[in-house]
This record gives structure tokens, sequence and C-alpha cells, in this order.
């Protein structure tokens, strides 16, 4: 494994420092740091809820701009993010992020059209940082085998509010509109930021050196560029000047981060020094969250559909986004909790490779009967939210038995890269698949049957090619050492 750790750091704790186990003080810092992630969450998953309504009200079809505009601008607030975070204090930096992110949902809120709208949900990208700026707190203060577990409750803890969120925001949103959204967002933002500011503690753990800014922008303005193409290419055609302007400068300056501003003594994101197990879990994450991603997405759109329409597909009941939404976020909670206790026994290459495999079936079902029978999508969505929970939490359990402790912000933050790049890319190819294939039905565009289940389908091929790296990875991590203790096998 190539040697990942910085050439000078300062403030390193003593073991003796660290926690290892349960107590009213660890409790209190879980508590505050799953409130950061349930503002996350209210900005990354909560407006899929509402798709239906923005698309209406800024009147578009580009449904995957109002998603994922937030994990696309988290693609490039992340790498940034992580690196001030190990220079300047995890703390201080993940302060700042709440506060910027509750800004950027003020600005949707009074958004007066989508041009506002994608402003303020880039700010609101910035909330991306804070859920690995939260796993990497929690490296700071706890030992490494019992951080491995601490992980698992505060990256899906946040679940716990999913549960009756869905069914308090079908009320609300029929009441306040979309907006509503938005108020709680903003809401969660201030008060995080008050909650950190007053209960985590200040770390003394610090690298030196300086942000790569231009590297940070290069990398991220190149990924938009590419796919802006993507957006763009299904209306304006794949080979019309202004996408094609829009890659070639989005390829370009992938290019020159690469060639150039990758080499440099600190880029924002080392790629000399990832280790081999590293890159192959970064791309089962990329792969296997971006998939549930873009399902996720999906699902608003089944609800807003009536089976009895006879399009082939559509799941609107009583109570079906509350249903889809809600019960499964007890599956996030599970999956990442246990992901998180299983890795602390043989590693989290094990968890990781589970999840891809529940979500492949998650697919297999929603392709063959889901996407037009509710219980049986509620089951599917269950088993993706299981992959969810495995797949981030893992991602970050490998991240961090695999990096030094005084980069940890660094490194956490290119799982979160590969989460954002994940999810904004199938999202945009799944609109790319909806848009081409759409109907016209009593003079009102719609989806098509063939577009829905061309759209599940490559979700679930995904899967299938996360399944490759993670079954190298398996092998790879065998006998690896966890935290100092040899990795247990059957």
């Amino acid at each position: 494994m190539q040697d990942m750790s910085s050439s000078t750091t300062a403030g390193t704790p003593a073991p003796d420092d660290l926690h290892t186990g349960w107590t009213g003080r660890v409790i209190g810092y879980v508590a505050v740091l799953v409130l950061v992630n349930v503002m996350v969450d209210t900005v990354l998953a909560a407006p899929t809820f509402v798709l239906p309504q923005l698309r209406d009200a800024f009147d578009t079809t580009q449904f995957a701009w109002l998603d994922s505009s937030a994990m696309l601008a988290g693609a490039m607030w992340a790498p940034l993010l992580g690196k001030s975070a190990d220079i300047y204090g995890k703390r201080k930096v993940l302060v700042i992020t709440l506060l910027v992110a509750g800004l950027g949902g003020v600005i949707c809120l009074a958004a007066p059209h989508i041009g506002v709208f994608v402003l303020g949900r880039v700010l609101q990208g910035a909330a991306v940082a804070a859920l690995f700026l939260t796993v990497a707190i929690i490296r700071d203060l706890c030992a490494p085998t019992f951080s491995m577990i601490v992980t698992g409750v505060v990256t899906s803890g946040s679940a716990v509010f999913g549960i009756v969120s869905p069914f308090i925001l079908q009320v609300a949103t029929e009441a306040f509109g979309w907006q509503f959204v938005f108020v709680v967002s903003a809401t969660f933002a201030v008060v995080g930021a008050l909650f950190v500011r007053a209960v985590i503690p200040r770390t003394r753990l610090r690298t030196t050196g300086k942000v790569d800014v231009a590297g940070g922008l290069l990398l991220g303005g190149g990924l938009a560029g590419v796919l802006v193409y993507i957006s763009l290419g299904q209306e304006l055609g794949w080979l019309a000047l202004v996408p094609l302007v829009v890659l070639v400068a989005g390829v370009v300056a992938l290019v020159v981060w690469f060639v150039v501003l990758s080499r440099v003594p600190e880029p924002v994101i080392d790629i000399r020094g990832i280790p081999l197990a590293l890159g192959l879990g970064l791309l089962v994450v990329v792969m296997g969250t971006g998939a549930y991603r873009s399902l996720l997405a999906l699902f608003s759109l089944l609800i807003d559909v009536s089976p009895d329409d006879g399009l082939g597909y559509g799941i609107a009941g009583p109570a079906a986004l509350g249903l889809m939404f809600g019960i499964p976020s007890i599956g996030i909670m599970l999956g990442g909790i246990v992901a998180g206790a299983i890795a602390t026994r043989v590693g989290p290459a094990w968890p990781l490779a589970v999840g891809v495999a529940l979500g492949t079936i998650a697919s297999l079902g929603m392709f063959l009967v889901g996407a037009g029978n509710l219980p049986i999508a509620v089951v599917c969505s269950f088993l993706l939210s299981l992959t969810a929970g495995s797949l981030v939490t893992s991602g970050f359990n490998l991240a961090s038995i695999l990096a030094p402790r005084e980069r940890q912000g660094t490194v956490s933050s290119m799982v979160m890269v590969m989460v954002a790049v994940g999810s904004v890319t199938m999202s945009f190819i799944g609109s790319a698949i909806l848009g081409a294939t759409d109907l016209v039905v009593d003079g009102q565009t719609v989806n098509s049957s063939l577009g829905v289940h061309s759209y599940i389908a490559v979700a679930g091929c995904v899967f299938v090619l996360a399944a490759i790296p993670g079954t190298f990875l398996v092998r790879r991590m065998r006998g690896h050492l966890v935290t100092g203790v040899p990795v247990n096998h059957p």
C-alpha cells in the first residue's frame, strides 16, 4: 500500500485520549452529528419528494438539475473542504459548511426562476461535505475499532428522521407547497451549526499545507461540463454546437487537472497516493451509490402516476410517498449500523460487497414487477435502503483504515466525491433515457414504459458492474489488518 501520510503533522492525540466505548459524552457527540446528517438528508433526499411540483413550478423537464445540482456542486465542494478541514480544523469547517448550506436553502425558498434555484442548490451542495466531516470528527475522537461502529450510527442514524419525514412532508407540502422542504433544510442547518459549535470539541489534530483551490475548481468544473453535456444533449442534440462546446471545455479542464494540477506537491486529490484497495472501494461506491440514487429519483416520479392510467408503470396510492420513503429509512439505519459492526470483525470490504448484491436483487425486482406494484416497490425500496446504508458506511470505514489520522478529512472527501459523481451521473443518464423515450398522451408528455424499464435496467447493470471491483476488493483485503487486529475469516 502506498504511503498516504502527510509530511508534517501536529497535535496527534495519544491513544489513551480516544473514546473506546459508549459514554454520555460520546452519545452527545453522536446526537449532534446525527442532527447534522439530518440536515444533509433534507438537502439531498427531501427535494426528491417534491420533484413533480418543482418541475411544474419552474416549467422544466430537467428534473435531474432540480434533484442533483446540489450533489454536483458537492463534488466540487468536497475535496476543497476536506483539505481545509485537515489544515484549519474539522469543527470550524463544519460550522462554515452548515451556514453556507443554510443560505442556499433560503435562496431556493425565494427563487423566482430555475436559474436562481440552481444557484441556491449549488450553495446547498456544501452540505455534501458535512457528511464526511462528521465521519472525520468521529475518527479524531474515537479509537479505530470503536469508530467503525460509531461511523455506522452517525452516517445512518439520520434515517430515524426519515421514517416519519415523508409522511409529514406529504401533508405539509400539500398545505404549504414545495417551499416547505427548504424551510426545514435551512432551519436544520442553522440549528446544527449552533450545536456543533457548542458541543463538539476542537481537536488538535492538524496537517500543514495549503488548499489547492485551482485544482478543486478545475476538477469540479470538468465534471460539471461532462454532466451538462448529458443534460443539454438530450434536448438540443448530441452533436449540437452548444453541448459539444460544453463537453470539450469539461474534458479539457479534467485533462489539465489530471496532467498538471494532480501532480503538484499538494493536489486537491492525490491520485498518486491512492492505494489499490481504496481505489477498488471507490469504484464500488461511485457505481453503487449512483445506481441507488438514480432509482430513488425514479420512485418520486412513479409515485406521481396511477397504475390505472395504463402506462405500464405507476405506484400512486394512499400514503405511497410515506411507504416508499418512510419505512425503507429503517433499512438505511440497519444497513449502516450492521455494516459498521461487521467491519470490526471482517473488515469493510464484505459489507460493501453485500450491499451491491442487495442492490442488484432490488433492481431486478423493480424491473420485473415493482414499477407497477406498490407493495413490491416498497420491498425493493427497503432492499435499496439497506444497500445505501451499507455502501456509505463501508466506504468511509474503508477509507479510515487505509489513511493516516491526520488526513481523514482529505481521504474521506474522496469517498464523498465518488458518492456525488455517481449520483449525479446516473441521475442525468436516467433523465436522458426518460427524455428520449417519452410519449404524448391526451396532449400531455409522459414517460413511457420503455423509458422507465430501461432506466431500471441500466441501474441494475451498474450494480452488476460494481460487483466486479467489489469481488477484487474482498480478495485484496483478505488478511488485511483492521486497526491493528487481523481480519477474521471463516
